[in-house]
């Protein structure tokens, strides 16, 4: 199969290859081991894969692809609306990317034929609102923005209301990225749920938090605290391509018990590819076994 990850997962790859250079039939448990901890999956959770495993020492592709792909049963919810807009709320840490992903998020939206519009409820940063309008001029969306330190819900109530009034399919709403431990933005956070909610009954329908994947499991603890105070839906994962903590996905997944909706794996408004936990997961292990297509052959 051609490996959709291959690109994003390059740096994690050859990380696996230095522990594991050539693809074999089947391996040790204890090169399985150490393959596991160099891609960042976490090593409580790497001796829970080894037990599952079944009990002979050497083990085979189907075996590892049995277990690994139990880590991945939060399917995406299909989250329809008969009342338009369809409204995202997108939250994460300054840094995780978040700014750059809602333009990507919005920009395969467009190619899907969609309309769109941004809010820039991220009033905390300035920065932060000129990059999403930087953004918006590149893609070609409409944006609502105000100046730094405009009430954030605000933007949010008017970035929906525009959208009622134009009959704009989809609206994502940015939000400011301070760290989740400051009461201000937890009660900032639950203010602009609210207020989403008074401007269309039922938003925001989807709450996506972004998490940078060059963190790998440090990032699992900041993930845990969004989702325990705003409830999250779906987790973007970004900065795939620039890191060889891939293996990190697992351990998010298992910790927060929700789906990975998309991953970055680049730049460009382009590079955000929907998360495919199959082909993700056979993409690593073509790195650690011979394909089944060679075995066969």
């Amino acid at each position: 199969m051609i490996g959709i990850f291959k690109q994003g997962l390059s740096k994690t790859l050859e990380a696996i290859k230095s522990v594991a250079p050539k693809p074999q039939e089947k391996i040790s448990k204890e090169l399985l081991e150490e393959v596991l901890l160099e891609a960042d999956v976490d090593y409580e959770l790497v001796e829970e894969i080894l037990y599952y495993l079944p009990p002979q020492k050497m083990v085979n592709r189907a075996d590892v692809r049995r277990v690994l792909g139990a880590y991945f049963i939060y399917e995406t919810k299909e989250i329809t609306t008969q009342n338009p807009p369809f409204v995202e709320l997108v939250l994460g840490v300054n840094g995780a990317g978040k700014t750059t992903t809602i333009a990507k998020l919005a920009y395969s939206y467009k190619e899907a034929g969609k309309s769109v519009i941004l809010g820039a409820s991220d009033t905390f940063r300035a920065a932060a609102v000129e990059q999403l309008k930087r953004w918006s001029e590149k893609i070609d969306v409409p944006i609502v923005a105000t100046k730094q330190g405009h009430d954030p819900s605000a933007v949010a109530f008017d970035t929906i209301s525009s959208a009622k009034a134009k009959k704009i399919d989809n609206v994502i709403i940015d939000t400011a990225g301070r760290l989740q431990n400051q009461t201000n933005l937890v009660n900032e956070l639950k203010k602009i749920t609210r207020i989403c909610n008074k401007a269309h009954e039922g938003a925001p329908h989807r709450k996506i938090l972004v998490i940078d994947g060059t963190q790998g499991n440090s990032a699992i603890a900041q993930a845990k605290a969004f989702h325990e105070l705003v409830g999250i839906d779906g987790i973007i994962i970004t900065k795939l391509d620039g890191t060889a903590k891939g293996g990190a996905l697992f351990g998010i997944a298992k910790a927060l018990e929700l789906p990975i909706l998309y991953v970055g794996v680049g730049e460009s408004e382009k590079d955000l590819i929907s998360f495919d936990a199959k082909a993700y997961v056979e993409d690593l292990l073509d790195a650690i076994f011979i394909s089944d297509e060679d075995k066969d052959g």
